[in-house]
């Protein structure tokens, strides 16, 4: 509850003997480019899982800084019991000179803390020994603390806290205890003598976190390094967070200035830059609240540790205080929001974080003094500068995850599968947040709850569910080899439980029958039924390529429709769908003869020789090949390239970046089949192949792409399509912000989903009836029931077409939902038939590729309408003063 204006002044108050004196002016760094993420589940597990992926993230590091932070631990791993991890104050101290800790504990600890638990925590006996440190991390303290009453009540009285309760004054001189060590001990010149740190800063000890049941470990070096060093791989905590990358401003290369940053109970990594650093310094500084370690992360977690501890603003308010909610989302609020919203920007606009940040958070809950459950936040800033992706699994265990790439929530879930069953190597859900928006608010909270609870809901207050009445399959799904599986007679069992048995060979050759009895059996057979049906599929391809290739292209069609599935989770049929296909690649014969498919990894890329036939197809096994570099993956493949072969299949992609890039001009007839979770810059410089991913793409798909077919059976990140001058380009879900960026040409687009905002801006590709470029959007969505649905609208953000000059968007728009306030220099203009018959091939195209039938795309509420009531194009006002 938002506290008493009295109470807020009294806290305010208490903190202004705190104000340091001048601070040495800093040099601003870079703009950062950090990997970050965040992980919470309803079981605590071990850091060995957050470990994964700030390793998939490694080259958005640089080894200068790096950490974690884990909150909703285990007792008997911290050496206390339940209930002083719940009300004591887990203190960790940072001892970059380990001689100062006596005085540090004369000075600082004994004196105010009833201490009931403390210890140096353990460590590899040499950091030499984890590989790539190059940098000793500090000696790290723990402590489980309580204020001494006598010196509490006499905080009280000297600063006249009478108008909050005593737990909040307990908070807030834990709270000025940590900065006045930090000033002391870090921040200030001190003068040369006995146990000086180096240079003319002391740069001896810090505070590096003071809340209930949670903890944070940085070091100079990667957050996996961290993790290594502190031996956190078997400690189990609820929630996780992780950051690769220094901070861009402050004493960046220096423990103190590593992520996460720490108030109160909060821990909080940041990727970004502040345009407005001082502006918000000197914000906090008018409430008594001062940054000693220089960087915007310092800030940003003191802001959170403000509107949240200090004002009481809920959740809700503290968001829109940070990322307010601008130009027609404002104006699509309601009244009574926009009133609040009105109050709170007044109020804290000139705080607010300006420039491109995107924050994960870790907090325990408290109330009276005693841990009630925890938080993983995910804000976004207003205009979404930087990447993000969410995803929920919903089960007997449930799990949030956050992460700047989505092939890090993938390669986390796969971490957490493999040790448990009860777990599914793919999400339910996966989703962008709008950045300060009326439709989700650029924010996503999951709440944990010590009875083993999760939600996840937005800035609103909305909840975040997937389909009910599902269940995931309670057992280890694999993408490791499967076992042989004996040949299985044809049945079509449709009951719950019935034996359904797989064609015989005579009928494998054709991917439609495999793909009609997938489809009849989905709904209703269980797991068993379908993982004994998908073994025999394997079994049977064994037996020729021409069988092979039938048993591949029939499941990956499964793979990549939108089915339903009855009680089951699609998640689940989707890891075992990948396994089959996986378990297919993997029984291809190595790269040795001529036969139709030739397999080859990174463990024997040294094999590689030219195809022996023309139509051989190159079956790569992409675990073991690095993100990027001169022996990535994608460099893998430009190579087999230049040795002749033009059908690529890449299976088990795990993250790996530019795959498709690099294989210079006139690639017509080359084809690359892609299955996994590929990483960023996919396909871009494109130049006549075709490419298609099977699943969900990441961001900057094909930059600069100029012609070719790439077609995403999924979503795509921000960027997509970023100056790209030709091409087709088909995608079956949504895209993130900002897709066609300042695309030329002739680019040919269909997202048959929606785009978060800034959608073509300063697209610049001429005439589309004059051999220009366009995109359509047709705002439609598959439900958990193999239902095309239509979306609220086609396009919920601003700057639709924003300062384009040539080219047109073609918006699936038969409510008329899209109005001219998303538009600036565009204009709506009927759809003629000349237009029709411009787009029709395309989204032709579009039904063969994702089962889009364009018929169902022009029914409207049951019946067929003309392309004119349904579509509406949006043109810029420039072309249309160029035809006169």
């Amino acid at each position: 509850m938002t506290r008493s204006a009295e109470a807020i002044r009294q806290l305010i108050r208490s903190r202004a003997a705190l104000r340091p004196g001048p601070l040495l002016e800093q040099k601003v760094e870079a703009e950062g480019g950090c990997g970050v993420v965040g992980l919470a589940t309803t079981i605590p597990v071990v850091g060995r899982h957050i470990l994964v992926p700030c390793g998939q993230m490694h080259n958005r590091g640089n080894g200068k800084g790096g950490g974690l932070a884990a909150a909703g631990l285990v007792p008997e791993q911290m050496g206390v019991d339940a209930r002083r991890l719940a009300t004591d104050y887990l203190i960790q101290l940072a001892f970059l000179v380990p001689e100062v800790r006596d005085r540090v504990s004369v000075e600082f600890v004994d004196p105010v803390f009833e201490i009931h638990a403390g210890y140096r925590i353990a460590t590899v006996d040499d950091y030499r020994d984890v590989p790539g440190l190059a940098i000793r991390p500090p000696e790290v303290w723990r402590y489980f603390v309580r204020v001494r009453e006598r010196v509490l009540d006499r905080f009280i009285q000297d600063n006249g806290l009478t108008a909050i309760p005593v737990e909040v004054a307990e908070d807030e001189f834990v709270s000025q205890w940590a900065f006045r060590l930090n000033q002391r001990l870090y921040a200030e010149e001190q003068p040369p003598g006995p146990g000086a740190g180096p240079g003319p800063f002391g740069r001896q000890a810090f505070v590096l976190s003071y809340g209930r049941d949670m903890l944070v470990l940085k070091i100079v070096g990667y957050a996996e390094e961290a993790l290594h060093y502190y031996r956190m791989e078997e400690v189990r905590a609820r929630v996780w967070i992780g950051h690769q990358r220094y901070p861009t401003k402050g004493r960046v290369w220096h423990p103190g200035g590593a992520h996460p940053f720490t108030a109160l109970d909060v821990a909080l990594v940041h990727n970004g830059d502040f345009a407005n650093y001082h502006a918000v310094s000197e914000y906090l500084a008018q409430r008594n609240l001062f940054p000693l370690f220089l960087t915007d992360t310092e800030v940003s977690v003191l802001l959170f540790d403000l509107w949240s501890r200090t004002f009481g603003y809920p959740l809700e308010y503290l968001v829109e205080a940070m990322a307010p909610t601008t130009e027609r989302d404002f104006l699509m609020l309601p009244e009574e929001k926009r009133a609040v919203y009105r109050a709170i920007q007044i109020s804290h606009i000139h705080g607010s974080p300006d420039g491109p940040w995107f924050f994960i958070i870790a907090r325990s809950l408290q109330e009276r003094g005693r841990v009630t459950g925890w938080q993983l936040l995910g804000i976004t800033d207003t205009s979404m500068l930087r990447p993000q992706v969410f995803a929920l699994q919903e089960g007997e265990v449930s799990v949030g995850i956050i992460a700047s790439e989505k092939q890090a929530i993938d390669a986390t879930l796969a971490s957490l599968a493999h040790e448990d069953a009860r777990l599914c190597p793919i999400a339910d859900r996966y989703w962008n947040a709008r950045g300060g928006s009326y439709t989700d608010g650029g924010a996503f909270i999951f709440t944990v709850t010590p009875k083993g609870a999760l939600t996840c809901a937005n800035k609103f207050g909305d909840a975040v569910r997937t389909p009910p009445g599902q269940r995931h399959r309670l057992r280890r799904i694999d993408v490791a080899p499967l076992a042989p599986a004996p040949s299985i007679s044809t049945g079509t069992g449709r009951s719950p439980g019935a034996t359904v048995r797989a064609a015989p060979s005579a009928q494998l050759t054709a991917p439609e029958a495999i793909y009609a009895q997938g489809a009849a059996i989905f709904p209703d057979a269980d797991y068993d039924t379908i993982d004994a049906w998908l073994s025999a599929i394997r079994q049977e391809g064994r037996r020729s390529d021409a069988l092979r290739a039938v048993a591949l292209q029939g499941l990956t069609r499964l793979m990549d429709a939108r089915l339903p599935t009855g009680t089951k989770k699609r998640a689940s049929l989707l890891a075992m769908l990948h396994a089959a296909v996986y378990g297919i690649l993997r029984d291809v014969p190595p790269i040795n003869g001529a036969t139709a498919f030739s397999r080859i990894g990174w463990t024997d890329w040294a094999m590689l020789s030219p195809p022996q036939r023309p139509e051989q197809a190159l079956v790569i096994d992409a675990r073991g090949f690095p993100m990027e570099g001169e022996r990535s993956l994608s460099r893998a493949l430009t190579q087999a390239y230049r040795l002749g072969w033009r059908a690529f299949i890449v299976f088990d992609v795990h993250g790996q970046r530019f795959i498709g890039s690099g294989f210079g001009p006139r690639t017509s007839g080359v084809r690359l089949d892609i299955y996994g979770s590929p990483g960023d810059y996919l396909g871009s410089g494109l130049d006549g192949m075709e490419l298609i991913v099977h699943n969900d793409a990441q961001d900057q798909v094909g930059q600069i792409l100029k012609s070719g077919q790439l077609v995403i059976h999924g979503s795509a990140g921000q960027t997509l399509l970023y100056g790209a001058k030709g091409g087709e380009i088909y995608v079956l879900g949504n895209a993130a912000g900002r897709p066609l960026i300042n695309a030329v040409g002739r680019p040919r687009v269909i997202i048959n989903g929606t785009a978060l905002d800034y959608l073509a801006e300063s697209f610049m590709a001429g005439d589309p009836l004059d051999g220009g470029g366009f995109c359509v959007l047709n705002g439609v969505a598959f439900d958990h029931a193999g239902r095309i649905v239509d979306l609220e609208t086609p396009y919920p953000g601003g700057n639709l077409f924003s300062l384009a000059s040539g080219g047109a968007i073609y918006a699936r728009d038969p409510g008329r939902r899209l109005d001219e306030e998303q538009l600036n220099g565009g204009r709506f203009v009927e759809v003629t038939e000349a237009d029709w018959t411009l787009i029709r091939p395309y989204l032709e195209e579009n039904e063969r590729l994702f089962n889009i039938p364009v018929q169902r795309l022009l029914t409207i509420d049951g019946h067929v309408r003309s392309p004119e009531d349904v579509y509406r194009k949006v043109e810029p006002i420039e072309l249309a003063v160029l035809r006169g």
